[in-house]
């Protein structure tokens, strides 16, 4: 028998910020999955913190690979479950119980395609900075993502049937292309109006998050079109001339 949840988490030279994730994964008080840990071939002790967790039904992939989405994409060839979860080195479920709420809703739900909820920024300490500045609606849609990702990747349950491989043609936003696919094929979404994860603030370069808002931006133009895409960025400068004073 398959388990529920294929939880899959990428690292590379993560070894200061791993064990918050481990430690949370192990803490579950559901235990109906299996946990993948893919590795970039890490020269720090990664590998090592992961092989000491003592968590159950843990598989550890290291080798070198092409990038983020590479390491993800072999991390869905390897998963079993029914739902895929991604769960960054760094990133952590909420609460022990975070994962049985999660399965709680998958099966009194006749198991939706999407199950998602809401995320708290932390940081290196654990400690709340604050909500993500993009909320989890209530009703989840194709058309949500229009705003951009206003649900956080490790937050996004889905179904592993709906799912195909990661876009690596994108090298900093095909976790928002894959979510707009994965809704384009979900008939039925179900919303969990609680915290589901812990997100490590990352302190991205600009340089970085400068190239992921402009791949974010071709994305919307793909599926949402060219003109209705540059129109809502509009009204997106004008949202944050206004938050700024």
């Amino acid at each position: 028998m398959n388990p529920l949840f294929s939880i899959i988490t990428i690292t590379y030279n993560a070894s200061s910020t791993l064990p918050s994730t481990l430690r949370s994964v192990k803490e579950q008080t559901c235990h109906l999955y299996e946990y993948l840990l893919i590795d970039g071939d890490s020269q720090d002790d990664t590998v090592a913190i992961a092989s000491k967790s003592g968590i159950e039904n843990m598989t550890i992939l290291s080798e070198k690979d092409k990038g983020l989405y590479d390491a993800m994409n072999k991390g869905l060839g390897m998963a079993k479950g029914d739902y895929v979860i991604f769960l960054n080195a760094g990133d952590a479920f909420h609460s022990p119980t975070t994962l049985e709420t999660i399965a709680d809703a998958v099966m009194d739900n006749d198991y939706p395609g999407i199950v998602y909820g809401q995320t708290q920024i932390v940081d290196s300490s654990r400690r709340r900075i604050g909500d993500r500045h993009l909320t989890a609606p209530e009703v989840l849609t194709l058309d949500s993502f229009k705003e951009g990702m206003v649900v956080c990747h490790q937050a996004f349950i889905v179904l592993r049937k709906l799912v195909d491989n990661y876009d690596t043609r994108y090298r900093f936003s095909a976790d928002y292309e894959w979510c707009i696919r994965c809704l384009q094929r979900s008939h039925r979404n179900f919303y969990i109006d609680d915290i589901l994860i812990d997100y490590l603030s990352e302190g991205l370069t600009t340089a970085n998050h400068k190239k992921s808002l402009w791949e974010r931006f071709k994305i919307m133009c793909r599926y949402y079109g060219t003109f209705p895409t540059i129109v809502r960025h509009v009204s997106f400068l004008i949202r944050n001339i206004r938050r700024k004073h």
